[in-house]
């Protein structure tokens, strides 16, 4: 009985292991057993890695728990075995000292082998500065071939409608608080295999060039993780880390990753979109990008307080909500909705100041945000959930301010 039990299980485990392994075996797909193979040579090296090890380490487990249970079941006391007497077996001593030391050799050749390659991040083409902020990524492009001063730079925020996260939750005894409690019963964009993972400004890159990225921190300590590339990096204030990737040509498409080291509250909403394009692509839209920074800021005037209002409801969505509500009720930020703040006029420079340069855990935006999106966002929060002052700022407002 105990050796049918025994001879199920060994069959069982390594059904699983195998099946584990089969899961993910196209980068295409996703799986929730096991890695992915990616879509870069090293991360299919990561992969095939993981696998040998995984084979390994299982095979030990099954001799082990093996042996126990057979000793178990052989030794059992209703068969009043006789134990052992044999004492300090050199040949066994040697063995259960040798083969493990040969087993820990035999993973750490590979496994040293990928790492090096994996901080190998000379001879790129292109080389892009990451920066990580509470909860967005911006990308600054430094050099690119022989270009050693591209000069282009922008913030990537979470491109997911901010209606999409704050639906509430009714399942499981949670229920719905404070303003959430109003939108019971509405209906919700409906949420994909993307979701969350989308962002208003990808990070675009050619296919078939080696991409060196430079990785580094704001504020907390953040990780750039797009798992299809392979390995990931930490982001720490004041440090600069390196890794790299190459993607094959032929294998343009969109990636996605995610921030992976726990940043604060809004840390699972900090997605990495990257957009790979062929090198042609790549140089068109770089020089796209590079005659948009090389422009003046746009300083057009308003036409009237609906313009600013349309533009500052876009840009409150995608940098302000996540911290300060849906509806400026506040959470991380503090309340506009009827505050003393962005209702009195005598706060009106201050509050301007405050989106430039920033304020104690408030990030300064005035290198995220254009003037133009400043003044219509601080026009926004004077103006909805019933402020109504009436007060219009222009983008010239905002760089006399600066």
């Amino acid at each position: 009985m105990q050796s049918t039990l025994f001879h199920r299980a060994a069959v069982g485990l390594t059904s699983l292991m195998i099946s584990g392994m089969a899961v993910a075996s196209d980068w295409t797909e996703r799986s929730n057993e096991n890695l992915r193979p990616g879509v870069t040579g090293v991360s299919q090296e990561v992969y095939d890695l993981h696998t040998t090890v995984l084979w390994i380490v299982t095979i030990i487990g099954l001799l082990v728990f093996g042996l126990i249970l057979v000793s178990m079941i052989r030794h059992r006391r209703s068969k009043n075995p006789n134990p052992s007497t044999f004492h300090e077996n050199v040949l066994l001593e040697v063995l259960w000292t040798v083969v493990p030391f040969v087993i820990l050799i035999a993973m750490a050749v590979p496994a040293t082998r990928v790492l090096i390659e994996l901080d190998d991040s000379s001879k790129a083409e292109l080389t892009v500065k990451v920066t990580g902020h509470r909860w967005k990524w911006e990308y600054e492009y430094l050099t690119y071939e022989d270009d050693n001063n591209i000069g282009v730079s922008y913030m990537s925020n979470l491109a997911t409608p901010i209606e999409q996260i704050n639906n509430p939750v009714l399942a499981g005894g949670l229920f719905p608080y404070g303003t959430a409690q109003d939108a019971v019963g509405s209906e919700f964009p409906e949420k994909d295999k993307n979701y969350n993972l989308e962002a208003d400004e990808p990070l675009v890159l050619p296919s078939g060039q080696k991409v060196r990225f430079l990785i580094t921190a704001a504020d907390v300590i953040h990780s750039f993780w797009v798992p299809d590339f392979g390995g990931k990096k930490d982001a720490i204030p004041g440090f600069v880390n390196e890794t790299w990737t190459v993607v094959p040509e032929g294998k343009e498409g969109t990636y996605y990753g995610q921030c992976a080291e726990l940043c604060g509250k809004n840390h699972a909403f900090m997605p990495i979109e990257a957009e790979v394009v062929s090198q042609e692509e790549f140089k068109t839209w770089l020089a796209e990008k590079k005659e948009e920074a090389a422009a003046a800021p746009d300083l057009t005037p308003f036409a009237d307080l609906d313009e600013a209002m349309e533009l500052g409801e876009q840009t409150y969505a995608g940098a302000c909500a996540v911290c300060h509500g849906n509806n400026g009720e506040g959470g991380v930020g503090v309340a506009f909705a009827g505050s003393d703040f962005a209702t009195n006029e005598e706060h009106l420079d201050e509050h301007i100041d405050v989106l430039i340069n920033g304020r104690a855990a408030m990030p300064a935006f005035g290198a995220q945000l254009s003037p133009r999106e400043i003044a219509a966002v601080v026009t926004y929060e004077r103006n909805a959930w019933g402020n109504d002052t009436g007060d219009l700022i222009q983008p010239q407002d905002v760089q006399d301010h600066e």
